[in-house]
């Protein structure tokens, strides 16, 4: 039988041109302009499942971008494995600082150069070709199912609507998600977490009219002096959030899988040099990594007030205003978070001023557990390729679709990213190495054996 090390030597060339005809199609899904494009590339993922292997494909509409949707069915009775995966990328401004033409992919020190090339067409690729192989080589023992959509990076508006119209059609054991990175090329690693959000702009109210600070200084409450102070109060000595129930949902991680996740290499005198601060901050009790992985955190994302402008102005201002957000840990409901700090905020303030708390948007968080079969599948996969068991990683960051999925479907997700931090995703020269590129070939056969037995 022949090997993926094999396939892939005989088929590498096809590959990269199959994905830089990919690549080419400028689908970006936040300009209007690009939106036929966004159909050209749905119709060329159409393409490619098919010859890859599906027995059918179709691309579906929903109500912004299409959703390019394939499955083969070998068996009702066996495993079903659902691939997700986006089509559209981010705008490529500021164009002037790109090498090279952001949709003319191109091979330089042995990386794919081009917008797309790892988020996320580079990594959905390498599921259809692992797909491919298996397909080819008679290996496949469960169903597959593709569903590749076009509006992640606008935030995946009409894709719970889309999962909710097709919820039979999209039933799966497992969704498999290439979208996220390894901590270095030879340290594999599985986002096991992603935190939720949420986040409101707050107004507070004094005098009726901004007033001279010197005639009514100390005799009227100055609102930029009792939001500053409200702010601060919802922190204490240990930077732990002061909120009511704020931790009542929190799912505290276990000493195994902290323990795990100490294992993940980390520097943190060269992390301190590379933000050119003193000494890190944050919750007590916990590390840097884990603080920004497995806790939840309070943060002013902006404020103002008052006179900002050149020079002085001695005024007491009528207004202060501040956006604040809280990322969120699993089982902490992002709607319950809104409610409680609006209570907490409005029920914290003086007489001398109002408060109002405006909730702007949030999102769920996502866990999947180390225990979880699947999870142990891509373990074993990556040990298979990289030589070493990876290391379970909670994201700082928020995709709330994959939390949706869970909600809407019913279905757990393993995101087995192959990207790295130095792919410049999002910005000017993204890029993809081929061997991470490769590699995520080779493991993703790996996962379907384990995952299957």
């Amino acid at each position: 039988m022949i090997t993926i090390n094999e396939y892939l030597e005989q088929n590498k060339e096809r590959f990269l041109n199959e994905l830089f005809e990919l690549i080419r199609i400028p689908s970006i899904s936040s300009q209007s302009e690009h939106k036929a494009d966004m159909y050209r590339c749905a119709e060329k993922w159409v393409e490619l499942m098919l010859a890859a292997g599906v027995d059918r494909a179709q691309v579906y509409e929903t109500d912004g971008h299409p959703v390019a949707y394939g499955e083969k069915i070998l068996d009702p009775s066996l495993k079903t494995v659902l691939i997700y995966g986006h089509m559209d990328v981010m705008p490529v401004d500021p164009i002037e600082l790109w090498n090279s033409n952001p949709f003319e992919p191109e091979i330089r020190d042995g990386k794919i150069w081009a917008r797309g090339a790892d988020d996320d067409k580079g990594q959905a690729f390498m599921h259809a070709k692992a797909f491919e192989y298996l397909v080819k080589t008679n290996q496949l023992k469960c169903n597959v199912k593709f569903m590749i959509e076009g509006e992640e990076e606008i935030g995946s508006p009409n894709l719970p609507k889309f999962c909710q119209e097709h919820k039979d059609m999209l039933q799966a054991d497992i969704i498999l998600v290439s979208d996220t990175s390894m901590i270095a090329p030879d340290i594999p690693s599985i986002t096991t977490g992603l935190r939720g959000l949420s986040y409101w702009q707050v107004e507070v109210t004094g005098p009726n009219a901004d007033l001279h600070s010197g005639l009514f200084g100390g005799a009227v409450a100055n609102p930029i002096n009792i939001l500053a102070k409200m702010i601060a109060d919802v922190l204490d000595e240990n930077n732990h959030i002061t909120i009511p129930g704020f931790y009542d949902d929190v799912l505290e991680v276990s000493a195994e899988e902290r323990a795990k996740m100490a294992e993940a290499p980390f520097d943190l005198d060269a992390y301190k040099k590379s933000l050119d601060i003193a000494k890190e901050w944050g919750e007590a009790g916990f590390s840097t990594n884990e603080r920004t992985g497995i806790r939840p955190t309070f943060d002013i994302c902006g404020i103002w007030g008052g006179y900002t402008g050149e020079g002085a102005k001695t005024v007491l201002p009528s207004k202060a205003y501040a956006k604040i957000s809280c990322r969120l840990v699993p089982n902490q409901q992002h709607e319950k978070i809104g409610q409680l700090f609006q209570s907490y905020f409005e029920a914290q303030a003086p007489e001398c001023v109002k408060v109002k708390v405006d909730y702007l948007h949030g999102g769920p968080s996502y866990v999947c557990p180390i225990t979880l079969s699947a999870y142990k599948a891509a373990e074993k996969a990556y040990f298979d390729t990289y030589g070493r068991m990876p290391v379970p990683v909670r994201s700082g960051g928020s995709i709330p679709i994959i939390a949706a999925f869970e909600e809407i479907l019913g279905i757990k997700s393993i995101l087995m990213g192959f990207g790295l931090g130095s792919d410049a995703i999002h910005s000017p020269n993204e890029n993809y190495p081929l061997e991470q590129f490769f590699n995520g070939i080779r493991t993703i056969p790996s996962f379907y054996k384990y995952f299957c037995e």
